[in-house]
């Protein structure tokens, strides 16, 4: 997973896969790469969130990687005030922690009058402010983080709205696909594919779905350092291996 021990992505892995051991890396590329080079057997990656939508930067690393998606996984987000040990609420003056974080958090800051700071990732702030022991900064992460740097929570549950989830893709370099459970659960499938900018493109590649009566649940379009063609990340119902 990319980020500090005690993220998000850590807690996914924790939840999902408790026999395993979760491997920490500094980017996504990274990640992807333990999992290419067999460092690591899986990945779980942060593809959107119900709050900051579409993880952008994994949209462009899926093409050009050799992993394939085997399994999904939804995180329900929440977000703990976390200080140094002692520190009192009106000591605080800045607030730490991801991008992604701080904005699903905004009203929460605003309202409080802490400046906002970016940090990489929402354990690297709880693994900084300990390191840092200054009492001016907080961290907003998960409650593992706590545990793992020694840090106080002082407010629980922070975030703006209570339907913050986060969806995470586990990823493998071998093509084995997700087994269905019983014959009438609902599979879904995750493609990307590139069409030519010229009209009726897109039109002419979802024709195939539409009259074979497959749903498409999503469809996102992004470019992929051109303008010449453009790239598209679908979900659709259904398994791989169906007629």
């Amino acid at each position: 997973f990319q980020g500090e021990p005690g993220a998000n992505s850590d807690t996914a892995c924790r939840n999902m896969f408790p026999d395993m051991e979760p491997l920490p890396c500094p980017t996504f590329e990274d990640a992807f790469n333990a999992v290419e080079t067999g460092k690591a057997d899986l990945a779980m990656i942060p593809i959107e969130n119900t709050i900051a939508g579409r993880v952008a930067d994994i949209h462009h690393l899926l093409p050009e990687s050799k992993l394939h998606i085997v399994g999904e996984y939804f995180l329900p987000i929440h977000f703990q005030l976390m200080v140094l040990p002692g520190v009192r609420r009106d000591e605080i003056r800045s607030v730490h922690s991801h991008i992604h974080a701080l904005g699903q958090c905004r009203t929460y800051i605003r309202k409080n009058g802490w400046k906002p700071v970016v940090a990489g990732d929402t354990a690297g702030a709880a693994k900084l402010i300990a390191a840092l022991k200054d009492r001016t900064m907080a961290a907003l992460a998960p409650a593992l983080a706590s545990t793992l740097y020694g840090l106080d929570i002082i407010e629980e549950n922070v975030e703006d709205t209570d339907s913050n989830v986060t969806r995470f893709v586990v990823l493998t370099r071998n093509r084995q696909w997700a087994e269905r459970p019983s014959a009438d659960a609902r599979m879904m499938t995750t493609f990307i594919f590139r069409v030519r900018n010229v009209p009726a493109a897109l039109y002419k590649a979802m024709g195939g779905f539409a009259t074979n009566g497959i749903n498409m649940t999503k469809l996102e379009s992004y470019q992929l350092g051109a303008f010449t063609a453009t790239l598209f990340y679908a979900d659709i119902e259904g398994h791989p291996d169906d007629p």
